[in-house]
């Protein structure tokens, strides 16, 4: 098992090795650039996890315990997904062109695209909490109000229960009294 996990960890630490060489290249000699792109490459995952990871998860939490049973699903991940959403455009709405140039990205409005994305998440969202909320109204109108149970058939007199060491196509014991048996005459004493 050891071997196992150690082959599967060496891709990755070669891609990390890759990474530190490709890096190293781009920023040695030290210059502004390079020492922005190192605070990006630390600050990006310190804000996310600092900041963006736990104000999701709070937002999550709060509106989880405020909104109604069949609203919390939805609403918990309407709320993941804006704060990926946010990850994701923050580059392009901190500055502009703060990514490299993709053909088409570079051409719309990214606050305008950030605005619509999150507009349709919590559109459906709201679908999916009234598609919850009708089928549940639903699911109840169709239940009886009452439900009674069929009474059960009194057990017939000729047919004593058996007793659990009775195997099935055995006769049943006869009754030794006449409380076993109820409907027939006491036998007569002394027989």
């Amino acid at each position: 098992m050891k071997t196992a996990r150690a082959f599967l960890a060496l891709p990755g630490l070669a891609a990390l090795a890759w990474g530190v060489v490709l890096f190293a290249e781009y920023a040695l000699p030290v210059r502004p650039d390079a020492i922005a792109t190192a605070a990006w490459i630390v600050g990006g995952p310190i804000v996310n996890d600092g900041v963006i990871a736990p104000l999701t998860a709070v937002l999550g939490i709060v509106l989880s315990r405020l909104v109604p049973s069949p609203w919390k699903a939805p609403v918990v991940a309407g709320t993941v997904i804006t704060g990926v959403l946010a990850i994701v455009a923050f580059p392009l709405l901190w500055r502009p062109y703060g990514t490299p140039p993709m053909p088409g990205l570079h051409d719309g409005n990214p606050t305008l695209g950030l605005t619509l994305t999150v507009a349709a998440v919590w559109l459906a969202v709201i679908a999916t909490g009234l598609t919850i909320r009708i089928a549940r109204t639903r699911s109840r109108a169709a239940l009886p109000a009452t439900v009674t149970a069929a009474p059960e058939p009194p057990p017939s007199p000729a047919a004593p229960p058996r007793a659990p060491a009775d195997h099935p196509g055995t006769p049943p014991a006869s009754p030794s009294t006449p409380e076993d048996h109820p409907g027939t005459p006491p036998a007569p004493p002394g027989k």
